[in-house]
């Protein structure tokens, strides 16, 4: 067992635990004794937000954290769109870390893997600015992913 966590939540905050969904009706404080499996709501993309490839990708990651029922499915889905995204990006940075990423879910680490995620969030940004990939690669991992929303 690790040391205790202790969260603080404001009045009407959500937390997704271990695929639970809660919300506090004041401010509260939580203090994990255990091994837990969370999400602030701050950190659950919206299925409207899921909108370029790394986005994508950070969703289906963090369904594998909110939905522990559909777990395998979320981790095959992951691993397909893995693979596809070092397909089609082309930048040595984020090639690097998505195989990172990659290792991290196939660890059972998905949490790490999504704070991996949100720090390439800057570089795709600049990537898709510039057009490094082309909108008909986009859009094929639009149509992979679609589905799953």
């Amino acid at each position: 067992m690790k040391s205790t966590l202790r969260i603080s939540l404001k009045s009407g905050e959500r937390i997704f635990i271990n695929g639970a969904v809660l919300r506090v009706d004041r401010k509260v404080a939580l203090e994990f004794l255990n091994d837990v499996t969370f999400l602030l709501e701050n950190h659950v993309l919206q299925p409207e937000d899921a909108n370029t490839p790394l986005r994508q990708l950070y969703f289906i990651a963090q369904m594998i954290l909110i939905n522990p029922e559909g777990k395998e499915q979320s981790v095959t889905l992951f691993r397909k769109s893995v693979s596809m995204l070092l397909n089609c990006f082309q930048n040595d940075e984020i090639l690097a870390e998505l195989k990172r990423v990659d290792g991290m879910v196939a660890s059972g680490r998905a949490f790490d893997a999504l704070k991996a995620i949100r720090s390439l969030y800057p570089l795709e940004d600049r990537i898709l600015h510039d057009q490094e990939m082309t909108p008909a690669t986009i859009e094929q991992i639009r149509k992979e992913i679609a589905p799953w929303r």
